[in-house]
């Protein structure tokens, strides 16, 4: 505010004109009775002008009242201004001061005569009160400007330089709200995305100007000024200050200027009103209470004439209120918390208008978002403001020995990048420069000590100027020298980290305590120890504490002296709540604070391991509002890393053992280990963002440990930093660790970094950099000139981007230099930038200069056709492009192939253009088709999009011939129109090398040209394919396209579909079918044809023409398809095809066409299929069928809906004799088949689905009375008992051949009973199965090649005593023995017993199989006595597990053993008694001893697999006298181990008659043997599998020689030593008579030392001339075996079975096996798994096997046979008439589709394994073609395959014609895990479990 002064020292008038015009709008707002009594003043003439012009402006008078008092004399003019004050309101404060100043004191207004003036009303007391508040204020305002210049004095005692704000660079942030996450470093998902340009919400830079400009309007806004800790905020609003109190600055004089510091606020702990808060804490005014409120008043009154500047928001300990809805006012009565004050300052609660200016760090400006009108940041300062700095700190005294040291620290602080990046800001500028003078002065090369202290040089200052004391930073520092002569240093002895250069700050400062030696390492580990441990403890616990101000108790005495002495700390004067004032001490900076706390870190086992890890976090250089708030710079991470290198081990170790520590060595050691572990943990995540990954890079480069820093790139192959402001010492920490990943290729992206030009200097310090990226607005030519400059130097450049920049051309023509050096650059990316056609062809000019070069994209960069036209012109000289591809302006893209050298001896890789979306007139295609005609070969010109006129079409179609195209033009959405169609039809007739053209005119406009491709064929051999779909072509479009194409074209193929061609149409394309001599298909389909159409379409396919099959849906609406055959003979059996799909068919639609159909000459084929069709139009369909002699087949799939419609069809089967197969289903697959007219011809008719009941079973039934059927399914009618009793009465009428399917037809057991009756009633009926239970399985089986056979088979039927009652009847009514199973029925053992003495009735006898699962053990026993009992006619009974097994017949021998028994009525018939597998026990088994005592005729006992102990072993010794007979006797054991008896071995020798004798399993003693050796001679077949010998077997081997007469001997599993194998060997050659020899696995325990053994068994057998079937499992006879065995095979010719499983036979070998097979023509079964058989092996079976002609069992599991042997294989299987069993598991290929179609050929399979062959859905596709033709089939297996949904749904729909099929195994295959439960559900026969 400017200074009052005398009314007569400054003329009242002049003041009134310069502050007219504000107080013109002043008055403007005042009422009209204040402006009325102001004009009262003037004389009463102009007071009537005045009046005058109030008629025209309310605004007039005032101005005129004005301009009157500007020119009247000075005492009037003075009244006036003195009448303004006191009447007018809202005069601002400045002004009101100025204007009473000026007009002195009111009583002069006496002064003037009456007729002078009229005096206006007196004053009121609020106006008299003005004068004293205004003095009040004044009064303020001097002291606050006193205050101020004392304060800033204070400051600048000992500056290095001058403090000017215009000095002082600011950039403008914008005030957007800040997102959380403002980093986009995309994580490894989103790389290569586009990275967003910065936008507001980042608050990044946006411009750069001086301080005092920025401040520069900032009243009554709130302004934020931030800058890093360091830069010199604090001083810079100090300075403020003293320039506003000084009446210069921004800042107007008028404001009150109130400077508060947040660290002074901190102190205020209690509540207090804005007046304590300016009055009493910032500055108490002179006078009192009355004083205070006369300010108060003032300053409410006028708030927008205040300043308030609030210094270190990052300091303030609370928390500020953000008021995001409406304001409301504070009550200024009421004491509030000094985080409300503020907050209603800067939210407009309180003084609403007021200035207000905040200094913060970048990360605290978040707190004030949304209130800020204008943010600031400090610049840092450059290169020459810190040299400017350096030499007037070391140029202060000006000696010229401190000038040339100030010269060298320059040079040296330039040269380091640490040390540059530290002095960027002002406070750690003025520590480096002390660093520097400490260096430096080490270096003298003159001795002695000091002389002298130093003297102090001015504290740092903020761009010419130091932060506040809050920053450490406004002590003033000493510098300089005493002019001693230096020694340059080298660059080797400036630190290297940054750590060390806080180590060598810390002995620098520590230095200047007079007395401490010169080296900063020895400083700290001498004198200073305790100081420094004492130093580093504090900032611990300030670090800890958030804690930067120090009062003198918390520091002892002795310490505080040394910092302060040392300046490592500074004193800050504070004001208390109370207002007394005290000292306290803050470090120097923030930084060093953390360095010291770093070192304690390190030290002291005081700080566990926990609390490290807990302070160690990495941190980002963008703020969220969810960061914690803290006052330091978070560099004490970076510090403790610096301090884990092995440099700083030695000053950690001695600073240890000062605190007092012991083993301090390892202590710190481990210490160490543990950041560096805690560093690798980090470097291998790949969760961190961007800014943390470069503070991690700071961290590594810290360690200097080279092996975290390949961690470090290992992890991270590509680096992407978004949105970070990066600094040259940022990329010289990437370069780090970028290097330690050697040769590794690495890449580095930049999306929107801030990035200055000196930064790509040490860019190329980064090796192996294969990638770089560049993506920001912010790049531009001059970026990218430099960076041109330095790529040469990434010698292994592979790639570049630079996009979404601002290159021009100039830019562009940079990087080409640039790029021309780099041989290896195989990408360049330069979309989205502003290159226009001149760039575009500085670029295009190196495309021959970089042979490796894969892509260029050049998208998004403001071109037109000139730079398209560029590029294609580039291919004719630039051989190695591939594509060129250009989208409009969007994207522009080059591909290159691989260099011409390089592929020269292979096929060159196509070459494309696509030039999509161009806007081309005629003048532009004639120069891109010239361009184009120099061009070599192209495969694709794509010229897509812009809507073309028919002159640029023609200019095209004119140069066509001069291209060398070699595959496809494509036109898409350039040519609309019916006219452009007929310009290219041309084509096929007028350019032969064109053989398609696709056209569409509809949207999506599609048009292509497809061209030969250079095919050599003659142009009448050419295939040429014209489709026009969807052109809205009329039937007269057609002639044009007919002219068009002219009669040469050889159209092969024409599509006109989705027309509008209509019959008419039609008609116009039939008529036209002569001339298309080589058409092979026509689609005219949604073209409108209706039934007339349809017509002249059947019309056509009778014609002897080359048409062979039509297709038409909807009537012809929909789809119509003609197609042709290239032969043309009129050969009768060429099959024509007509098809009609969903279409409603009228009854005189069919008539006319199948009358038009039954012309046809050829054989045809007719489909109504998903058609409507009506009983009438069934009905005339009927009456047509005969007619039609060339039908083969008709098929009406989902058309029949009714019973009554099928049966119409069903009759048609006594119409025609040519009816081959009828097969209906309702809504569903339904044909009827024709053949020629045989006598023999047997039908195949199904009939499944539909409900025949009554009057429908009946038709049916007399239908098919006449014809002979093959077979009949009738499943699934709902036909139920009474259905199945008139179909069971009238079955022997019918004349069937196989079989009868009434399955799933509702039958309960009297259905069963009716259908079991046919056994009788039938003659022709052999089998019967029935189940009534969930399979719901009923067949009737007719026998085919002569035979009575009769059997029953009865599953899951519940049945009752009453049932088997009534089958018991059937069974003497047979004409044969019948044969009986029952499986599981719940049948109760006495019904069974009653059923088996119902059965001895029967004269014939019959054969009985019952299995129930509680048949087991003691029940089983007692069944089998009980009917033993019940039935004299039982020749054999058994029981195997759970099923009873027994036959009865009428014995005639019978009356003779009763005469001889004994007890005749006691005496049994039985002549086979089993107890097999039934976990029968010794005390159960002897139940039957009385049975076996009256079975004096039994001939075989078997009670093998039980629980033999010593009772039952008891049983057989007593029981075998009573039986002499017995030939045949088994006691296997199943678990082994079982010891034989030697009782039980004298018995057979008492027991004379056995011949057949089975121990297997059992364990022989040497006693038992020898009793053995005296029995063996006399027996026929002898079983010793998996027998074990206590002796060894020699003595039973040495007795077999004397077994003359055995005919069967196995030894399967016996363990033999080498002596038994000799003797066996020589036994074999006495057993002569042998016929069955089972030898598995006995070869299994020979060593390889005893190899020859195998040779010398198989020489054994070379007498064994007599064999039919020998078993030789895992001998590993390997090829000397095969070869041996070979030698045998012709004399073996009776040889029915041979085994060779797992005896490494190789496909050599095996091929000379099945040679040799050739002599063994009675060969049954072949079984080979388990070798490596392969495709040589399988070519020999099939010359072999079609002379193998009885062979019914081959097993090739487990082999390695390929495709080649698949194909052989199946030739092989085909000539195996008799094959019934095949096993392929795991054969080694999965293409058998060749083997599962040879199937077919053998009528007699029933199983067939093909596991574990990965086969897919083709086999299982062709498996159900074939199994309709395998009527025996019972089983497939094709677990472990690749069997998908679609392969299974096909063999479900083959099942239904396979009755016989049994199952199907599905398990483990992949596609049907979630599929198996449904597939099961619809067919039971699909197994999908592991057993």
């Amino acid at each position: 505010m400017d200074e009052e002064v005398d009314p007569n020292e400054e003329n009242v008038n002049s003041v009134l004109a310069q502050e007219s015009s504000e107080l013109f709008h002043i008055l403007s707002r005042q009422s009209p009775t204040t402006i009325m009594e102001l004009c009262q003043m003037m004389p009463s003439e102009a007071r009537w002008e005045n009046q005058l012009s109030a008629a025209s402006s309310s605004t007039d008078p005032i101005k005129a009242m004005l301009d009157y008092f500007r020119v009247a004399r000075p005492e009037k003019c003075r009244i006036f201004l003195q009448s303004v004050c006191f009447l007018c309101e809202n005069i601002p404060m400045h002004l009101e001061s100025r204007l009473i100043s000026v007009a002195g004191d009111p009583s002069s207004v006496d002064d003037l005569s009456p007729e002078d003036h009229n005096p206006p009303s007196p004053p009121s007391e609020e106006q008299l009160m003005k004068r004293p508040r205004i003095d009040h204020w004044d009064e303020y305002f001097t002291s606050v400007r006193g205050l101020l210049q004392w304060r800033w004095k204070r400051l600048t005692e000992r500056l290095v330089k001058d403090v000017q704000l215009e000095n002082v660079w600011v950039s403008l942030r914008n005030t957007n709200r800040v997102r959380d996450r403002p980093d986009q470093t995309p994580g490894s998902a989103d790389r290569g995305s586009r990275t967003p340009e910065s936008d507001g919400d980042y608050m990044f830079l946006e411009s750069r100007l001086t301080l005092e400009t920025f401040l520069q309007g900032c009243e009554g806004k709130v302004t934020v000024l931030i800058g890093k800790a360091g830069s010199g905020k604090s001083l810079l609003m100090s300075c403020l200050g003293q320039q506003w109190a000084n009446g210069l600055g921004p800042i107007p004089s008028s404001y009150l200027f109130v400077l508060l510091e947040f660290r002074q606020l901190n102190l205020l702990s209690r509540p207090l009103t804005l007046a304590e808060l300016l009055l009493q804490h910032y500055l108490p005014p002179n006078g009192g209470d009355d004083a205070k409120r006369a300010i108060m008043d003032c300053l409410l009154s006028n708030p927008e004439q205040s300043c308030w500047v609030l210094d270190g928001y990052d300091e303030f300990h609370g928390k500020l209120n953000r008021q995001e809805m409406q304001r409301e006012p504070l009550d200024l009565e009421k004491p509030l918390p000094v985080a409300d004050l503020v907050s209603g300052l800067l939210n407009r609660q309180l003084l609403k208008g007021s200035t207000v200016l905040v200094t913060c760090r970048v990360r605290d400006v978040m707190d004030l978002d949304g209130v800020s009108d204008k943010v600031g940041q400090l610049l840092e300062w450059g290169h020459h403001e810190i040299k400017e700095y350096v030499d007037k700190f070391f140029g202060v005294k000006g000696h010229s020995a401190d000038r040339a040291l100030g010269v060298q620290a320059a040079d040296l602080l330039l040269s380091s990048r640490h040390l540059l990046a530290m002095s960027s800001l002002p406070a750690l500028c003025n520590i480096c420069c002390i660093c520097l003078e400490h260096v430096l002065l080490e270096n003298t090369q003159i001795s002695g000590e000091r002389n002298g202290e130093e003297d102090r040089r001015g504290e740092p200052h903020a761009h010419s100027e130091q932060s506040g004391k809050r920053d450490g930073s406004e002590e003033r520092v000493k510098s300089g020298t005493n002019g001693r002569a230096q020694l340059r240093p080298t660059l080797a002895q400036i630190p290297s980290t940054l750590t060390q250069v806080y180590l060598t700050v810390l002995g620098a400062f520590l230095d200047r305590d007079r007395g401490f030696p010169q080296s900063a390492m020895n400083t700290q580990t001498t004198l200073s120890q305790y100081q420094l441990c004492t130093l580093s403890r504090l900032a611990w616990r300030g670090i800890e504490e958030s804690k930067i101000l120090f009062e003198e108790g918390d520091i002892p005495q002795d310490v505080l002296e040394f910092s302060v002495r040392t300046e490592l700390m500074s004193q800050v004067e504070l004001k208390r709540q109370d207002g007394t004032l005290v000292n306290a001490y803050c470090f120097i900076h923030l930084t060093v604070q953390e360095f010291l706390a770093a070192l304690r870190l390190m030290t002291s086992a005081d700080v566990s391991d926990a609390q490290l890890k807990k302070r160690f976090s990495l941190k980002t250089r963008w703020t969220t509002k969810s960061d914690h708030k803290t006052v330091f710079t978070d560099s004490l991470y970076l510090h403790v890393c610096g301090l884990a290198s092995p440099q700083c081990t030695p000053a950690l170790v001695q600073l240890a053992r000062a605190s007092g520590g012991t083993r301090v060595q390892s202590w710190v050691l481990k210490r160490q280990e543990l950041v560096r572990k805690m560093l690798k943990a980090l470097c291998q995540s790949n969760s961190l963002t961007g800014p943390k990954v470069l503070e991690l890079c700071h961290c590594v480069q810290e360690s200097q440990d080279h092996q975290l820093a390949k961690q470090f790139v290992e992890a991270r192959p590509i680096l992407e930093l978004r949105n970070i402001r990066l600094l040259p010492n940022d990329i010289e920490a990437l370069a780090f660790v970028v290097n330690a990943g050697g040769d590794n290729d690495i890449g580095l992206g930049f999306g929107a970094c801030s990035m200055e030009l000196e930064c790509l200097d040490v860019l190329p310090r980064c090796q192996s950099i294969h990638y770089l990226s560049f993506r920001s607005r912010k790049y531009g030519d001059k970026f990218a000139e430099k960076l041109a400059s330095v790529l040469p130097e990434f010698t292994a450049l592979k790639k570049l981007e630079f996009c979404s920049s601002s290159l021009t051309a100039v830019g562009a023509a940079s990087l080409a230099s640039g790029l021309q050096k780099c041989p290896d650059i195989t990408e360049i990316n330069l979309n989205d930038n502003n290159l226009k056609d001149n760039g575009i062809g500085h670029i295009a000019e190196i495309f021959t200069k970089l042979q490796k070069l894969v892509s260029v994209m050049l998208g998004r960069n403001n071109t037109s056709l000139k730079a398209v036209d560029c590029l294609v012109e580039k291919m004719a000289s630039c051989l190695n492009i591939q594509h060129v591809y250009a989208d409009g302006t969007k994207e522009v893209r080059v591909t290159f192939s691989p260099d011409t050298d390089e592929i020269s001896h292979k096929t060159k890789p196509k070459s494309t253009i696509s030039l999509l979306n161009q806007d081309w007139s005629k003048p532009e295609m004639q120069n891109l088709a010239r361009t184009l005609a120099g061009c070599p070969s192209l495969a694709v010109l794509d010229l897509s999009g812009g809507q073309w006129d028919v002159q640029t079409l023609k200019t095209l179609i004119q140069f066509l011939p001069e291209l060398h195209i070699t595959e496809k033009i494509i036109l898409n959405d350039s040519c609309s129109s019916v006219e452009s169609l007929v310009i290219l039809t041309s084509l096929l007739s007028r350019c032969p090398p064109v053989v398609e053209l696709h056209i569409r005119l509809q949207s999506p406009v599609q048009v292509s040209i497809v061209f030969a491709g250079g095919s050599k064929k003659p142009a009448n051999e050419v295939s040429k394919t014209l489709r026009l779909r969807c052109c809205n072509l009329l039937p007269a479009d057609l002639e044009r396209v007919w002219k068009s194409l002219g009669t040469s074209s050889g159209l092969t193929a024409l599509d006109l579909s989705s027309n509008s061609l209509g019959n008419k149409g039609l008609r116009k394309l039939l008529d036209v079918l002569p001339r298309l001599s080589n058409i092979q298909e026509i689609n005219v389909s949604n073209n409108g044809i209706g039934m007339e159409g349809v017509v002249m379409l059947a019309d056509a396919l009778s014609s002897p023409d080359s048409l062979t099959e039509i297709l038409i849906s909807n009537e012809g609406k929909d789809q119509v398809i003609l197609k042709f055959s290239p032969n043309r003979s009129d050969d009768k059996e060429q099959l024509k095809i007509f098809r009609m799909r969903n279409s409603s068919l009228l009854p005189s639609n069919v008539t006319t066409v199948c009358t038009k159909l039954a012309q046809c000459g050829s054989y045809l084929e007719l489909e109504f299929s998903h058609c409507s069709l009506t009983d009438r139009a069934i009905k005339n369909l009927q009456k047509v069928l005969p007619k039609m002699t060339s039908l083969q087949k008709l098929n009406v799939s989902h058309s029949i809906t009714s019973t009554a419609d099928a049966l119409m069809l069903v009759s048609c089967l006594n119409d025609s004799q040519r009816i081959t197969s009828l097969e209906l289903r309702p809504q569903s697959d339904s044909f009827i088949s024709f053949g020629a007219v045989k006598a023999e011809v047997k039908v195949s008719c199904r009939l499944t689905g539909f409900c025949l009941n009554g009057d429908n079973l009946k038709r049916l039934l007399e239908i098919l009375q006449g014809p002979r059927l093959s077979h009949l399914d009738l499943s699934s009618n709902q036909l139920e008992d009474e259905g199945l009793k008139c179909l069971v009465d009238f079955l022997p009428r019918l004349k069937i051949n196989s079989y009868v399917n009434l399955s799933h037809n509702r039958l309960t057991q009297q259905g069963l009973l009716d259908v079991a009756s046919t056994l009788c009633t039938c003659t022709d009926v052999s089998s019967v199965e029935v189940s009534v239970g969930e399979e719901e399985r009923c067949l009737i089986w007719f026998r085919q090649n002569g035979g009575c056979e009769k059997s029953l088979s009865v599953r899951e039927s519940n049945l009752k005593r009453d049932h088997l009652v009534r089958l018991a009847e059937i069974v003497p009514n047979c004409p044969c023995v019948p044969k009986l199973e029952f499986k599981n029925n719940q049948l109760q053992s006495e019904w069974i017993e009653d059923f088996v003495k119902l059965l001895e009735g029967s004269e014939r006898g019959c054969i009985v199989s019952i299995e129930e699962s509680w048949i087991r053990s003691e029940a089983a026993v007692c069944l089998l006595c009980r009917c033993l009992d019940l039935s004299s006619n039982i020749q054999t009974i058994s029981i195997h597990q759970t099923t009873l097994h027994l036959s009865l017949m009428k014995s005639a021998e019978m009356t003779s053993v009763s005469g001889d028994a004994a007890d005749p009525a006691q005496s049994m018939a039985v002549k086979k008694i089993g107890l097999v597998d039934c976990a029968v026990d010794g005390d159960q088994l002897s139940l039957i001893e009385s049975i076996i005592q009256r079975c004096p005729s039994l001939t075989e006992l078997d009670v093998s697999n039980n629980i033999l102990d010593i009772v039952g072993a008891k049983f057989l010794c007593s029981s075998l006298p009573w039986l002499p007979n017995l030939t045949t006797l088994s006691i296997a054991s199943k678990e082994g181990g079982l010891t034989l008896p030697e009782k039980l071995s004298q018995a057979f020798l008492q027991s004379t008659s056995i011949q057949h004798l089975n121990l297997s399993g059992h364990v022989i003693s040497n006693t038992a043997a020898e009793n053995m050796t005296r029995f063996l001679p006399r027996l026929q077949s002898l079983n010793l599998s998996r027998v074990w010998f206590e002796g060894g077997g020699l003595q039973l081997m040495e007795t077999l020689e004397q077994c003359v007469c055995l005919e069967d001997l196995c030894l399967d599993c016996v363990q033999l030593n080498e002596e038994s194998i000799m003797f066996l060997a020589r036994s074999l050659r006495s057993i002569t008579l042998i016929r069955n020899l089972r030898l598995n696995k006995i070869a299994t325990a020979m060593e390889q030392s005893q190899a020859n053994s195998v040779l010398n068994l198989l020489a054994a057998m070379d007498g064994l001339t007599q064999i039919q079937a020998i078993e030789l499992d895992s001998w590993r006879m390997a090829d000397a075996g095969i070869e041996q065995l070979t030698r045998l095979l012709p004399v073996w010719k009776d040889l029915r079975k041979i085994s060779l499983s797992e005896n490494l036979v190789s496909d050599q070998s095996g091929e000379t096996l099945l040679k040799a097979l050739r002599a063994c023509s009675h060969l049954e079964e072949l079984h080979l798994s388990s070798n490596s058989l392969g495709d040589l092996t399988a070519a020999k079976m099939a010359v072999v096997f079609p002379s193998l002609t009885h062979l019914t069992v081959l097993d090739v599991s487990e082999n390695r046979i390929g495709c080649e042997g698949s194909a052989s294989l199946s030739k092989a299987i085909m000539s195996l008439k008799n094959l019934s069993k095949i096993n392929l598991t795991a054969v080694g290929t999965s293409e058998l589709c060749p083997v599962a179609a040879s199937l077919a050929h053998c009528p007699l399979i029933q199983d067939v394994g093909l596991g574990w062959n990965n086969c897919g859905d083709d086999v299982a596709l062709e498996l159900a073609r074939v199994l309709p033709l395998c009527h025996k089939l019972t089983r497939i297996d094709l677990e472990s395959n690749n069997v998908s949904v679609c392969g299974a749904e096909a063999l479900l729909k083959a099942l239904q014609y396979c009755p016989a099929l049994h199952l199907i195994r599905l398990w483990r295959n992949k596609g049907l895990q979630n599929e198996a439960q449904r597939l099961s559900q619809m067919d039971r026969r699909l197994n999908f479990s592991s057993t």
